[in-house]
Formats: structure tokens, C-alpha cells, sequence
């Protein structure tokens, strides 16, 4: 495999990425529009007249702490494998890595590798450090979601008898839960038969070109494995990633919460730690940022679950998307295009 050089960004940003992006988006905006007029734009748009800005302007700024707050978690990730950033600098980096997963069809896909590779270029880093601290901190912060998802959910369970399609998001809700750590055991415990796996996988690729050799491969994951596991054997470093993580967790909700208090009709807490778990599973469909799924789940959780009428759901979800969605576009894409120009 060749080394990390300025062309690989550029594949990352290729036309063809950029065109699968622009259709992503064109189908998703499409979506919502639709969303909009079966519901009825005017009396959407009469409800989000009634907004208070206040309400409006402590959404933003939950998002853009929320984004803070992990970038930490991050940081302490990196600190525990030697890697020096500046805290300042990395929120940037970090702002920039959310934008291109918040662009990218099936983002985590496309946006943690490239800020892998972003993170390799602007420090010491080697790219498998930079990626297992990336994956590192993406399995920190998907303890919240599960344990503040079943929160909401145990809450849901004593206050409402969940049916139909509530029923359906909370299996998946549960499933996940489970699912997903026996996996990552798993996955860890027999990762050498997990690596000769994906050795045997690219064998044949590595006998049509000599760009890609089996054992740069295999040097290659054991680099990433002993990163893993230096960041794995400190339990405080851990502890403290956890700690942000939640935090952050926190301040991603807290956006619906304030949306609804926008248009004085205020949603429960505990109710909030349901639904935006489940929204975020919603929105794991090939489209920008769950564009179009998101909003069609919360307008259906907030009308089963709460008094809100579709109107009101919509305008919910139309300030709790710009709030977490749009202005993260906005702000993420000025911090890529300075990271991309900085390296």
C-alpha cells in the first residue's frame, strides 16, 4: 500500500464523490419538501413564525458545544497514545471530520478515514494512530447513546404502552445495545483470525497491481491494534473520554428539548433521551446526514408519542434539524476548507 501522500485527499474529494454527494442531497432535500407538503408548508411555516429566538439561538449553541465537548473526548484519546495537538487546534479538526460525515452518503464511512488521514498530515501521527484513535473515540461515544437511549426507553416503558412502529424502533433500539458491544468483543478478541480473514480477502487484489502488497497490509493492522491497545490499558484516559462523551451526549439532545420549548410546547427530558437515539438510527440510510429519514421519525415518534399535531412535529423537527444538522454544514465546512488548506 503507498504511503499517505496530498493525492490521497484527492481521492477522497473526487468527482465522483462529490457527485454521489450532490444526488444524495438532491434526493434528501427532495424528501423533505414532500414531507412538507403532505403535511402542509403554510401551517408549518405559521408555527415556526411563533418561535422564540431565544430557544432557537440555545439550540445552536448546545450543537456547537456538544461538538467541543467531544472533540475532547478525543483529545484525551490522542494524549494517551503520545500524540501532541493543541486542543484548539483539534476542535477545528474535529468540526471539519463531522462536516464530512454529515456530508457523505453512509458518512462514517467516508469521513473518518479522510480525517484519519487529515490528523496523520497535521501532526506526528502515523495514519493507523490517527485511525485507532478515530475509532477509539467513536466506540466511547456510542456508550451514551446506548445507556441514554435506555433511559428514555425505561421511561417510555412505565409512562406509555408502546404499539406499531414505536414498538419497532425500540427492538432495534434494544437489539443495537446488544449487538453492537458482542460484536466489538468479538471482533477484538479474535482479531487475528479477523486479520488472515482480511488478508485472504485482498490476496487477490494484491496479485493484479503492485500497489497494494500483503504484507504493508498486515503491517499496517498490527500498527493499529497496538495503538488500540495503548489506549485500551489506561483506565483513568478512558474514564475521562467517557466522562466528555456523555457530556456531549447531553448537549446533542438538549437541541429537540429547546426546539419544542421554541414553540411552547414543551417535550419531557426523559421522553427527548428516547427519541433522539432513535432518529439517529433512523437516519442511518444512504442519504447526507439521514436528510429526509430523520425528519420523517421524529415527526412520527412526536405526534405518537406527545400532543403535537404534524404541523407542530414538523416545525420541531425543522428547528431541531437546522440547529443540528444545517448550522453543523455550515461551520463544519468552513473549518474543512481551512484544515484541507492547512495541510
Amino acid at each position: 500500500m503507498p504511503e499517505l501522500t496530498g493525492d490521497s485527499s484527492a481521492g477522497w474529494i473526487d468527482r465522483r464523490t462529490i457527485a454521489k454527494t450532490a444526488v444524495g442531497f438532491a434526493i434528501a432535500v427532495v424528501l423533505v419538501y414532500l414531507l412538507g407538503v403532505g403535511i402542509g408548508w403554510d401551517r408549518t411555516i405559521d408555527q415556526l413564525q411563533t418561535s422564540q429566538l431565544e430557544w432557537v439561538l440555545a439550540a445552536c449553541g448546545s450543537t456547537v458545544l456538544c461538538l467541543i465537548v467531544w472533540g475532547k473526548t478525543w483529545h484525551v484519546v490522542l494524549e494517551r497514545i503520545g500524540i501532541s495537538v493543541p486542543y484548539r487546534k483539534l476542535s477545528v479538526t474535529f468540526f471539519a471530520a463531522t462536516f464530512a460525515n454529515y456530508v457523505t452518503p453512509m458518512g462514517q464511512a467516508g469521513g473518518e478515514p479522510f480525517i484519519a488521514y487529515i490528523l496523520a498530515r497535521d501532526t506526528e501521527a502515523t495514519y493507523e494512530q490517527a485511525l485507532a484513535s478515530v475509532a477509539t473515540t467513536d466506540l466511547v461515544r456510542l456508550l451514551p447513546f446506548f445507556t441514554i437511549g435506555g433511559l428514555g426507553l425505561g421511561y417510555l416503558l412505565t409512562t406509555t404502552q408502546i404499539t406499531g412502529s414505536i414498538e419497532l424502533f425500540a427492538i432495534v433500539l434494544m437489539a443495537l445495545a446488544v449487538v453492537l458491544p458482542f460484536i466489538a468483543v468479538v471482533g477484538w478478541q479474535f482479531r487475528d483470525r479477523l486479520q488472515r480473514t482480511v488478508l485472504r480477502c485482498i490476496a487477490p487484489i494484491a496479485k493484479r497491481t503492485d500497489r497494494i502488497t500483503l504484507d504493508s497490509i498486515r503491517d499496517r493492522i498490527d500498527r493499529l491494534y497496538s495503538s488500540i491497545e495503548v489506549i485500551a490499558s489506561s483506565p483513568r484516559a478512558l474514564l475521562t473520554a467517557v466522562a466528555f462523551a456523555y457530556i456531549g451526549w447531553i448537549l446533542f439532545a438538549l437541541p429537540l428539548y429547546f426546539a419544542s420549548l421554541a414553540l411552547g410546547t414543551p417535550i419531557s427530558l426523559l421522553l427527548v433521551c428516547f427519541i433522539v437515539p432513535i432518529s439517529v438510527i433512523a437516519g442511518s440510510v444512504p442519504l447526507p446526514g439521514g436528510l429526509g429519514a430523520i425528519e420523517g421519525a421524529l415527526i412520527v415518534l412526536l405526534t405518537t408519542l406527545t400532543p403535537s399535531t404534524t404541523a407542530i412535529a414538523l416545525a420541531i423537527a425543522t428547528i431541531y434539524r437546522l440547529a443540528s444538522y444545517w448550522l453543523v454544514i455550515s461551520v463544519g465546512g468552513i473549518a474543512m476548507l481551512w484544515v484541507v488548506k492547512r495541510v
